[in-house]
C-alpha cells in the first residue's frame, strides 16, 4: 500500500478516535471554500462521529485559468468521510453556493435541505448532469426547524439579493453556530419580509448563547447601510418613465426581486417584455412555476416578435450585465445577436455591479453600446442596481443580535476578513475569540477557546467541458506558453543508428507570420539539422536526448533573435 494512502488512514483513524473522545467537548468547521475568496462557498460542521455540508458552490475562472469552465472545492476530505455526512443545506440559490453540487453528489448520496427557490433553481442544474432522479430534495421553509441525524437547523430569513435566502443556526451542546453567509437587513423588502430579527436576538439570549457566528465579509469596507431593493424600482420606473425607444436591460438572472420590478415597471408603461439569454430564460421560467414571479401571459413576447412591435412598446430583458463573451447582451453590442442590433435610440441599462475581474470586458461592452448609439445606465450611483450584501452597520447588526462566543469571518477576500475581524473586535468580541481561517482549517470551538487543530486537503479543482481535475498547474502553464508566444513544432526522421533522413521541417502556429519571417526559420532550420549531426557523430540515438538537444538548439537562438519563448515540440520519428 502507498505510503501516501498509509498516512492518510493512520490521521483519519486519529481524527476519529480524537472526535469520538471529544464529542461532547468540542465541534469543528471546516471552510473548503468561501475563506479567501467570494465564490466557491462550502463549510464542513463535524460533531463527534456525524459530518454535515453547508452549501457547495462554483467560482468562476480568473484570466490566466485560460480555457477552465468552472473552480470548484476539492472533495477529498468529504470522500475520505463520506459514511459520516448525514446530509447538506443550502442557504439560497446562488451558483456559489450551489453550483458545485451535482459533482459533489458524483462523490456521495445524501439528502439536500434548502428553500424551494434554491431546489427549484438546483434541480435545472441536476437535470443538466442527469442527477435529478436519485437527487433527495427536501424543501425547507424560513422560519421552520429540520433535524438531520443528531444536528437540529434552524432556518432564519434573511435579505439577499435572492429571494428564499436563509441564515442557519445549528444547534450544539455548546451552543448554535449561526452560519449567515449572504445577507443584508432590507427594512423594505420586495417579498418575503423583513429578516427574523426576533429569532436572531433570541438566540442570543439563550442560555448558553450563540457558539460561533460565521458571517458575510463581501461589503465590510463599505460604511453605513446597503440600500434597499426597492431603490431600483424607483430608478426604472424614472427610467421607463424617461425613454422613448426600446428598454434593453441586463441583469443577473437569479435576482428574482429585480426582474419582478423590471416587469412591474414594463405593465405600468405598457410594454411588452422579452426574454433572452440561456439562464435568464430558465430562472423567469422556473420563478413563474414557483410562484416567485407574477406576470400576465399576454406581457411576455417571443424574442422573434419584437420587430413586429413598436420600438416604444418592448423592453428586453437579458443576460449579459458581466460583459461575458456570449451572453445576449455581449452579442447585442458587436452585432451578432440572432434577433436584437443595438441601435440609436436604445436605452441599454446594465443593472449590476461588477464582479472582480470583469471590469474590462463590461467596459468593452459599455463601449461598443456607445459606439452603436445607445443610451447607457451603469454606474451604480445611478440606483439602477444595489448590493445584496450587508455593509459595515449591518455587519454590526448581527453581532450585536447574536452575541457569539466566538466569530469566523467568511465570504470575502483575506483583506475583509481582517477588516470583518477588526468590526467584531469594537463591537466587544474577544480578539483571542476571532479566527480567520484558511482553506482546510479545521476549527474547533470548545469551552476553552477557538483553535486549528490541524488542516486537511482543501483548493480548487478546475473543470474544463467534461474533466474534472485533470487540468493542474503544468497545463495552464503551457496554456499560457502557448497563449503568449506560440508553438513549434519540428520534424525529424532519422535511422536506426540515428542518421538524418527527411527534416527538419519546422511548423509554427501563434509565433511569428510565416511570410515575413523566412530568414528566421531557415536558419533556426540549419541550427536543429548541425545539432542533429553532431549527435549523429557522436552516435547518440536516444530520443530523449535528441529531443533536448532539438529543445536546447531553437531555444537559445530564438530568445536571442527575437526575445520570445516559443513553446517547442520536436518529433522524431525513427524508421
Amino acid at each position: 500500500m502507498p505510503t501516501k494512502i498509509i498516512k492518510k488512514l493512520i490521521r483519519r483513524c486519529f481524527f476519529l478516535f480524537m472526535s469520538q473522545k471529544k464529542n461532547i467537548e468540542s465541534v469543528r468547521m471546516i471552510p473548503l471554500g468561501g475563506v479567501g475568496q467570494i465564490g466557491k462557498n462550502m463549510m464542513v460542521l463535524e460533531y463527534g462521529s456525524e459530518m454535515l455540508i453547508i452549501d457547495s458552490g462554483v467560482m468562476f475562472p480568473e484570466d490566466d485559468q485560460l480555457g477552465i469552465d468552472l473552480v470548484i472545492p476539492d472533495f477529498e476530505y468529504v470522500r475520505e468521510n463520506k459514511d459520516r455526512i448525514k446530509g447538506i443545506v443550502l442557504t439560497h440559490g446562488h451558483l456559489d453556493h450551489i453550483g458545485a453540487i451535482p459533482y459533489l453528489l458524483k462523490e456521495i448520496d445524501v439528502p439536500i435541505f434548502g428553500t424551494k427557490l434554491a431546489l427549484g433553481l438546483l434541480e435545472g442544474t441536476l437535470k443538466e448532469h442527469r442527477l435529478l432522479k436519485r437527487s433527495q430534495l427536501k424543501v425547507v421553509n424560513a422560519g421552520s426547524s429540520i433535524d438531520i441525524g443528531q444536528f437540529k437547523i434552524d432556518y432564519i430569513r434573511v435579505n439577499h439579493s435572492i429571494a428564499d435566502t436563509c441564515a442557519l443556526a445549528i444547534h450544539t451542546p455548546l451552543g448554535p453556530i449561526v452560519y449567515a453567509s449572504d445577507f443584508k437587513f432590507d427594512q423594505t423588502p420586495i417579498e418575503g419580509g423583513v429578516a427574523d430579527f426576533h429569532k436572531l436576538a433570541e438566540l442570543g439570549n439563550s442560555e448558553p448563547g450563540v457558539l460561533a457566528l460565521f458571517s458575510d465579509s463581501t461589503n465590510v469596507e463599505r460604511k453605513g447601510y446597503t440600500m434597499s431593493e426597492k431603490v431600483v424600482g424607483e430608478a426604472m420606473d424614472d427610467i421607463f418613465y424617461e425613454a422613448r425607444e426600446r428598454i434593453i436591460i441586463a441583469t443577473f438572472a437569479s435576482n428574482i426581486h429585480r426582474i419582478q420590478q423590471i416587469i412591474d415597471a414594463a405593465i405600468k408603461y405598457d410594454r411588452k417584455i422579452a426574454i433572452t439569454g440561456r439562464s435568464m430564460l430558465n430562472n423567469v421560467d422556473i420563478a413563474r412555476k414557483l410562484g416567485y414571479i407574477e406576470v400576465p401571459d399576454d406581457i411576455i413576447v417571443n424574442i422573434r416578435e419584437c420587430s413586429n412591435i413598436s420600438d416604444s412598446k418592448i423592453t428586453l430583458l437579458t443576460t449579459g450585465s458581466q460583459g461575458e463573451p456570449m451572453a445576449a447582451l455581449t452579442r447585442m453590442a458587436r452585432g451578432d445577436h440572432y434577433h436584437i442590433n443595438i441601435k440609436e435610440g436604445d436605452t441599454v441599462v446594465l443593472s449590476a455591479s461588477a464582479i472582480p475581474g470583469n471590469e474590462k470586458f463590461i467596459g468593452q461592452t459599455i463601449n461598443q453600446l456607445f459606439r452603436r448609439g445607445a443610451r447607457v445606465i451603469y454606474e451604480e450611483v445611478s440606483g439602477v442596481h444595489v448590493s445584496g450584501h450587508a455593509s459595515q452597520e449591518e455587519l454590526k447588526l448581527m453581532l450585536n443580535l447574536t452575541r457569539p462566543k466566538y466569530f469566523v469571518p467568511t465570504h470575502g477576500e483575506y483583506r475583509h476578513m481582517y477588516q470583518h475581524a477588526d468590526l467584531a473586535e469594537e463591537v466587544g468580541v474577544k480578539k483571542e475569540n476571532i479566527h480567520i481561517a484558511d482553506l482546510g482549517d479545521v476549527i474547533e470551538f470548545s469551552e476553552e477557546g477557538v483553535n486549528k487543530v490541524e488542516s486537511v486537503q482543501a483548493g480548487d479543482v478546475l473543470v474544463d467541458g467534461l474533466g474534472i481535475g485533470d487540468v493542474g498547474n503544468i497545463v495552464l502553464r503551457d496554456r499560457k506558453t502557448l497563449s503568449e508566444d506560440g508553438i513549434i513544432i519540428v520534424v525529424v526522421t532519422i535511422d536506426h543508428k540515428g542518421k538524418l533522413l527527411t527534416g527538419p521541417d519546422i511548423i509554427t502556429r501563434g509565433f511569428v507570420y510565416i511570410r515575413e519571417s523566412e530568414e528566421l526559420l531557415e536558419d533556426a532550420t540549419e541550427r536543429v539539422r548541425q545539432a542533429l549531426k553532431e549527435c549523429e557523430e557522436k552516435q547518440i540515438t536516444e530520443w530523449n536526448v535528441l529531443k533536448s538537444t532539438v529543445k536546447d538548439s531553437l531555444k537559445n537562438y530564438i530568445y536571442q533573435k527575437i526575445k520570445r519563448n516559443p513553446m517547442i515540440l520536436p518529433v522524431i520519428m525513427q524508421v
